[in-house]
């Protein structure tokens, strides 16, 4: 069984104020604005800074947990399954194989495949297709790239909360209570006045101080994963680190957040999709007439001029996912 290796990531962060969603080539840009509307925009931004109002931090992160009430496996596999309803599930290996495999199938049919670490910890892993019958395959490699199954089984999931799979840590974005990275994004919280103005704090602080790492991108081991506070340390990534840190510390203030992997054209690419309460799922680009948003790509936007960018992201329209994480 062949698996496939992620060799290249970019990173879309999308962020929407009604008043500026694009809806494919025909969607209006900031230029096409009235002079009215950026004024009265830009009077309202400044209200909003000068009202002292702050949002509501979050201090307790969820955090995903393997309390044990319903387990699956045998002598060295064990899935908790006892928190499914929160939207994920936990596994841990601890046989003598270097590489194991596992992957989840979702109700649609779509197959996730990850790699296992072999320290007997337990990981975290979404459950991203909503209500319906998943099932997990474990996989130990026998030989070059073949892989035989060791263990295999059937989960019914009822989620308490849509947004659930996308409110806590897993093995793509993994962060604890102690992590730096969501300890700044508490800072970077309250620093802010509304979701909208913590989730441009973060796009902020992620294209100003992380540099795009060419020699890593161009050397991506088999089963890259990414470290928040490691790229935090490192102030440099490839596109896949971007997606992570920014999903932590969005997920770890309350804000949903979709980590999606699928192609931009033929590329294979990495963005993130937000979640807005007065908006809804955010997975366009949008523009605003210069004093927040404009045309964004994080891993781009540290290392290319703004017109590059906006020329390689065009309207959305041919950003296709594959998964979310």
């Amino acid at each position: 069984m062949n698996v496939k290796k992620l060799s290249f990531f970019h990173i879309l962060i999308s962020a929407l104020m009604a008043a500026f969603f694009l809806t494919g080539c025909g969607g209006a840009s900031a230029s096409d604005k009235d002079t009215d509307d950026s004024e009265k925009a830009s009077q309202e931004a400044s209200a909003k800074k000068d009202s002292g109002k702050k949002r509501e931090s979050v201090q307790q992160f969820l955090l995903p947990q393997a309390t044990g009430s319903v387990v699956y496996g045998n002598d060295i596999i064990s899935i908790d399954a006892s928190n499914t309803g929160e939207g994920y599930v936990m596994v841990q290996y601890s046989g003598g194989a270097t590489k194991v495999k596992m992957q989840i199938t979702l109700p649609d049919g779509t197959q996730y495949t990850y790699t296992l670490g072999q320290n007997g910890a337990y990981e975290t892993f979404p459950l991203p297709g909503g209500n319906g019958a998943y099932h997990i395959d474990v996989l130990e490699n026998a030989y070059d790239d073949m892989y035989a199954l060791a263990f295999a089984q059937d989960i019914e999931v009822t989620l308490n909360d849509e947004f659930k799979p996308f409110l806590y840590p897993n093995q793509y974005a993994w962060y604890t209570q102690e992590s730096k990275a969501t300890n700044y994004a508490i800072e970077l919280s309250q620093e802010s006045s509304d979701d909208l103005n913590y989730v441009e704090n973060v796009y902020k602080y992620v294209t100003d101080n992380i540099s795009y790492d060419k020699d890593l991108a161009a050397n991506i081991p088999a089963g890259y994963i990414p470290d928040i506070d490691r790229t935090m340390e490192s102030k440099t990534g490839v596109c896949f680190d971007y997606a992570s840190l920014m999903t932590s510390m969005l997920r770890s203030q309350g804000i949903p957040t979709k980590l999606q992997v699928g192609y931009s054209g033929e590329a294979y690419h990495a963005w993130i999709d937000v979640y807005l309460t007065e908006s809804g799922w955010v997975d366009k680009i949008i523009e605003f007439d210069g004093n927040s948003w404009t045309l964004m790509d994080p891993t781009l936007a540290a290392a290319n001029n703004r017109t590059s960018v906006g020329e390689y992201i065009g309207d959305g329209s041919n950003y296709t996912v594959k998964y979310s994480y």
